[in-house]
């Protein structure tokens, strides 16, 4: 008997993913890591409220990383295993809590552990994106990757500028009071749209399910190049960008304060809505030489970021091109990545995540350390070599990856 292709193995009816499905999740993913950044504009007014000194603010910021990275390693590989509608409403309704915890929280020590609670559980935008992809057809899964992905940067975007303007009003604690209250409608929503999907694989054991996610290197020979292009760019050249234009901004001849720092940073918004279109890139089988272009505009923008650092004008250009090139980078990465295995998505997902998150920590730290030894200059003269570095491994990528399109 002829095998139905509509149909799962266990008879119940494949779900496809539509644009408005896809929207659905954009959002949700948006607000999901949104979470991890309402709290950075906040730092001042936090510590201020609870007696302290601004530095103190970064152990907020820390320990919502490090709680994040722990649920991308141990939950979200889950998602291989487990039926992905109960456990995206399982953290969507912890990191509603989590968040109601920091409004209340009555110490600084509180608020950082409820924080850290937080970035554990607040990683269901990582378990959707990947859901994406298996719901996704193969000639449709680009565009739809693009689609959430967008979401997924538009929600760092306005949740940092956001937070800002409530806590300017009405003070910290009601952002996370808001930001609760949005997470509870989206899960409501998300309980009622969301179908039941039957789980892809047997969970033999808990352990063997975190070696596994190491394994993928082993199984998948062009895991590490995909990585190491968006580690590259999306870590290190994007994060030494992004936190070293703070510091031009707030000084000499800008002297820029957070709120207008705040809308230079909305440039990156042209990046989301260009998104959404990158993905059929990789569903027209143009990713490789496309991943060429967007690495090669990285290293443009880095060398005019260098020439022209007295115009805002310029500022604006460049962080909008150059949010274009990483947008690109980074959706058709994913998209290459969940082309690897029909199985593994989770579990690639947090190798790639986990990359991103490392390399992103290295480039904060090396921003900071450009910018104290050199100034601009050196951030941007280390922003080209790293963008260099990453065309050279394209160069190489490149017939390795096309062999790999033409054998699929």
């Amino acid at each position: 008997m002829e095998k139905n292709l509509n149909y799962n193995e266990n008879g119940t009816k494949k779900v496809y993913m539509t644009t408005l499905l896809a929207g659905l999740f954009a959002v949700c993913s948006g607000l999901a890591i949104g979470n991890l950044y309402w709290a950075q504009p906040l730092l001042v007014q936090i510590t201020s409220g609870f007696g302290l000194s601004a530095s103190s603010g970064g152990l907020l910021v820390t320990s919502t990383q490090i709680g994040y990275a722990l649920g991308i390693l141990f939950i979200v590989p889950l998602g291989d295993f487990v039926h992905r509608k109960r456990l995206i409403s399982i953290v969507m309704v912890l990191s509603i809590i989590a968040l109601v915890s920091c409004a209340m929280s009555p110490s600084f020590i509180i608020l950082a552990l409820s924080l850290f609670s937080m970035g554990v559980v607040t990683i269901s935008g990582q378990i959707i994106l990947p859901l994406a992809g298996d719901l996704s057809k193969n000639e449709e899964r680009g565009h739809i990757v693009g689609i959430v992905s967008s979401g997924i940067t538009t929600g760092i975007l306005f949740s940092r500028f956001f937070s800002g303007i409530i806590a300017g009003l009405w003070g910290w604690r009601t952002v996370y009071i808001i930001a609760a209250l949005l997470n509870l409608i989206m899960a409501l929503i998300i309980i009622y749209v969301l179908p039941e999907i039957p789980k892809k694989n047997e969970l033999k054991s808990y352990k063997v399910l975190i070696f596994s996610v190491f394994g993928t290197f082993k199984r998948h020979g062009s895991l590490v190049r995909i990585l190491l292009h968006s580690g590259l760019i999306f870590g290190l050249v994007f994060n030494i960008f992004w936190t070293s234009l703070t510091f031009l901004l707030s000084g000499a001849p800008f002297n820029f304060n957070t709120f207008q720092i705040g809308l230079v940073s909305l440039a990156g918004l042209v990046a989301a809505v260009v998104g959404l279109g990158l993905g059929k890139l990789q569903d027209n089988g143009l990713s490789v030489p496309a991943l060429g272009v967007f690495v090669l505009i990285s290293v443009f923008s880095m060398i005019f970021g260098l020439l022209f650092s007295d115009s805002i004008v310029a500022i604006i250009v460049i962080a909008a091109v150059f949010s274009i090139a990483v947008q690109g980078v980074s959706v058709l990465s994913q998209a290459r990545l969940f082309a690897l295995s029909d199985d593994e998505r989770s579990r690639l997902n947090t190798v790639f995540v986990f990359n991103n998150f490392l390399f992103g920590a290295v480039g904060s730290a090396l921003a900071s350390f450009l910018w104290s030894i050199g100034g601009w200059t050196y951030v941007m003269i280390g922003a080209i070599v790293i963008s260099v570095i990453a065309l050279i491994v394209w160069i190489f990528s490149r017939v390795s990856f096309n062999e790999i399109d033409n054998r699929q």
